[in-house]
């Protein structure tokens, strides 16, 4: 994460826009303070596409559930929370 004064992005903002869209978080500051932070708006389609997949799949989950008449635990639901973490 790069932190750029606005002074300093003022005069290059291309520069900073190109590493921004290769991945890089870019926070411009004011009077040393965090003001904005840049990053690629792909990256927040995405996550945002995801999130939504995320939120359809419990939907679909939660109906099937209800459909076999049964419901979750709450150790179930910690489960589900874990599935994947290290």
């Amino acid at each position: 994460m790069r932190h750029v004064p606005v002074a300093a992005f003022k005069d290059k903002a291309s520069e900073y826009i190109a590493a921004a869209e290769s991945g890089e978080e870019i926070v411009i500051t004011r009077h040393g303070k965090p003001a904005v932070k840049m990053t690629a708006a792909l990256d927040s389609i995405e996550r945002e596409r995801r999130a939504r997949a995320a939120l359809d799949d419990l939907a679909a989950m939660r109906k099937r559930m209800r459909a076999e008449g049964r419901t979750a635990t709450m150790e179930e639901m910690i489960a589900w929370k874990n599935e994947g973490r290290p």
